[in-house]
This record gives C-alpha cells, structure tokens and sequence, in this order.
C-alpha cells in the first residue's frame, strides 16, 4: 500500500485533486470531513469544544456555529492550539482507523490523505509521498475573491495564516501545478495517478 500525504494553499485546487484521484481508484481520507464528525453535536470532541469556548460557538439550534468557533481562532493562537489539541487527536485516530481498513481490502493500494494543513502540522514524515497542489499567490486570490466572493484583504488574510507557497513546496515530493483550466489538471492528475499505482504496486 503506498500512503500518499496530499496538501495545499487554500485555493490552490486540492480538492479538485482529491476528487479526481478518487475517481481514479484512489481510498481518500479527508481530514476536513473527519475534524467536523470529531466535533459533530453529541461528540466527546464537541462538549469539549464548548467548554473551551463556552456558548458563543454555538447556532440557535444547539449545533456548533463553524464560523463563530473560525472567528475565535482565527487570529488567536492560544485559542487556535486549545482547538487543535481536541481536533487533531481525534481526527488522526479514525485516520489510521480508515487507513487500516484500506490496506486489508486491498494492500497494493493508493490510501491518500487529504490534509490542508499538513505542511504547518509537520506531518510530511509520515508518508510515503506527499503531493502539493501549487498554483501562484495571484491565481488564488483571483479564485477567492472570483469563485468565493471574499475580499481582496481576507483573502490575503487567509493565504498569509497558511504556510508560505516555498513552504509548501521544499515539503513536496512531487508537485501538482494547477494555474491552468480543468482540462489540464485532468491530463495532470492522470499522470500522477500512473506513477502512484506503480509506485503501490512495487512496494
């Protein structure tokens, strides 16, 4: 089974990746999908969450309020550290859970982990291969201001709280360029997917 860490700045296309890797017969474990179910109501990681940040995270139906919880760690790095230390365990234990599961039903297989923050949490080590999806600090913003309707200064904002784009790329083992069209990113992502099944099955 070859474990392949994959990462990128926001708007970067990450997700286009993963999407399509996945379609091509990849098991993506994704750790944004895994973080919300380990604080979804009801959770140990939930009632930990509002104890650390009392009711101000919370929506009027009782349920956690994602972009009240984002303002309150945004910009506060204590805060963002005590939100990890509930998330991050619990998101990296079902990880293995799913990993595992992955490599008994098929352990010549492609397991990628899809992790935005990969570079800033320093987990490069512990995969086989990591990829980066990289596009220029001017296409993202164009995405995020164009595609997500943000403003020029929080989608600064965002792009700065992240590792830097050289960050990102002395931690790649292989790098996925994404400036162009869909189409391009297809013809890149099939070869991709070609070195990472020889890869698999090779190990």
């Amino acid at each position: 089974m070859l474990r392949v860490g994959l990462t990128g700045g926001i708007a970067s296309g990450k997700s286009e990746v993963s999407r399509r890797l996945a379609a091509r017969g990849a098991v993506v474990i994704d750790s944004d999908l895994l973080a919300r179910a380990s604080v979804a109501a009801g959770t140990d990681g939930f009632n930990e969450v509002v104890a650390a940040f009392g009711p101000s995270v919370l929506d009027a139906g009782g349920q956690l309020d994602r972009p009240a919880l984002a303002r309150a760690v945004f910009a506060d790095e204590r805060a963002r550290a005590v939100l990890e230390s509930i998330v991050h365990p619990r998101v990296r234990r079902r990880a293995d859970e799913l990993e595992a599961a992955a490599a008994e039903a098929d352990p010549q297989g492609v397991v990628v982990h899809d992790i935005p923050l990969l570079v800033e949490t320093g987990q490069g080590d512990r995969f086989d291969i990591v990829i980066v999806v990289d596009a220029t600090d001017e296409t993202r913003l164009d995405r995020l201001i164009g595609l997500r309707g943000m403003s020029a200064d929080e989608a600064a904002s965002r792009m700065t709280a992240q590792a830097t784009r050289r960050q990102r790329l002395n931690a790649a083992d292989r790098v996925v360029h994404n400036d162009g069209d869909l189409q391009q990113l297809d013809s890149r992502v099939d070869e991709l997917w070609e070195l990472l099944r020889t890869a698999a099955t090779a190990t």
